[in-house]
């Protein structure tokens, strides 16, 4: 990162084409305040962006084309041409080519995080069926980014103002979701939360409630076995290194808001864990891959077909997403003083906020 602007480089993927992320892009970006904290690289096409940036009615959104990171402009977006070819774009529809681009700029711009050309990636929703392919065989972006970084593990961590929740499993069905609830997988999990809470979050100590997997957390076997024999066991290793807690039962957990008096949440399966993270994230939740060695967040929703090319689409949560970029990357290099840090000074909902009037006052 350059000692001069102390900024560092954060690259856009376009996502699904066809879906709300180039629309989401623009609508963050487009912001010039953006440019005081970042230096953004939009991995797709020129093309593209203007097709959406005729729903949007601001003159603001000032981009630069590149062909290469040496001529990045700090006082611009940039936009990184991943593709000369004309490409049809076809709001709201599920086909080839929104997959096919979406990997494009995927794979360009990991290639380009792997590299060191950006020091952190904010991927735009795919849709997970369109965009398998020979290179792309994975449940979503978090497998893909642990594939191409060749670590062990990692853990699908949901973040927000208010609350974290990490998944022992992610995109697997409730069949199968039993036979990957194993100690190793839940102490491996906790473990790297840990260092991401410390590493990326700045919390010294943190504390880690895990949930149990059955209703109640199983009644003490009466309804279930994995607690006695799998999440309890965990949990008791886990102590020796950490602070952790549990297992809860599930469904009080949140509804007493007992996730206030802890850093974390530990969830078995996907929906146990984002269905009230969702809920009480108040709008601004991201993704974030923890147990990389590079930094990557998304937005907590997908590709939005039904409101694509509209400019309905509320950017709130893809804004949070490229701030807690920024702020994980600062907390990484030293940089963990959150009262000197411009960015908590501007929340994510308050820029979303003035986007909006902006657009309102164009239209009026």
């Amino acid at each position: 990162m350059s000692n001069e602007t102390q900024k560092p480089v954060i690259g856009f993927t376009c996502g699904d084409i066809n879906g709300i992320g180039l629309e989401l892009i623009i609508k963050t970006l487009m912001d010039q305040r953006i440019l005081d904290f970042c230096v953004p690289v939009v991995f797709a096409n020129n093309k593209c962006l203007n097709f959406y940036r005729k729903s949007i009615p601001d003159s603001n959104f000032n981009c630069t084309n590149i062909n290469q990171f040496s001529r990045l402009n700090p006082k611009q977006v940039n936009i990184y041409s991943v593709w000369e070819e004309e490409v049809t774009i076809t709001p709201g529809e599920l086909n080839e080519t929104g997959g096919k681009y979406a990997l494009k700029s995927l794979e360009e711009a990991t290639k380009a995080l792997q590299e060191g050309h950006i020091h952190g990636l904010v991927t735009a929703p795919i849709h997970k069926k369109n965009i398998q392919s020979e290179d792309f065989k994975y449940s979503g972006h978090t497998p893909y980014f642990k594939t191409f970084f060749n670590v062990k593990d990692v853990v699908m961590f949901m973040v927000a103002e208010n609350m974290r929740v990490g998944l022992v499993t992610e995109h697997v069905t409730v069949e199968e979701v039993s036979k990957h609830i194993t100690k190793e997988s839940i102490l491996s999990k906790l473990q790297i939360m840990q260092q991401s809470l410390q590493k990326d979050f700045g919390i010294d100590k943190p504390k880690i409630a895990v949930l149990g997997l059955n209703p109640h957390a199983g009644d003490e076997g009466l309804i279930g076995k994995e607690e006695i024999e799998i999440i309890k066991p965990a949990i008791k290793e886990a102590k020796n290194k950490a602070l952790v807690f549990g297992p809860y039962s599930a469904d009080a957990f949140f509804a007493r808001g007992m996730h206030e008096k802890f850093d974390a949440v530990l969830a078995m399966y996907h929906d146990q864990g984002l269905i009230p993270f969702k809920s009480l994230a108040i709008g601004e939740g991201v993704n974030y891959t923890a147990g990389l060695p590079a930094v990557r967040t998304s937005p907590d929703h997908g590709t939005a077909f039904d409101i694509a090319g509209k400019g309905k689409a509320d950017h709130t949560s893809f804004l949070a997403a490229t701030f807690e970029c920024i702020n994980i990357i600062h907390n990484r290099m030293g940089h963990a003083d959150r009262n000197r840090n411009p960015l908590r000074k501007i929340s994510a909902r308050m820029l979303a906020n003035a986007v909006d009037e902006r657009i309102e006052e164009n239209e009026g």
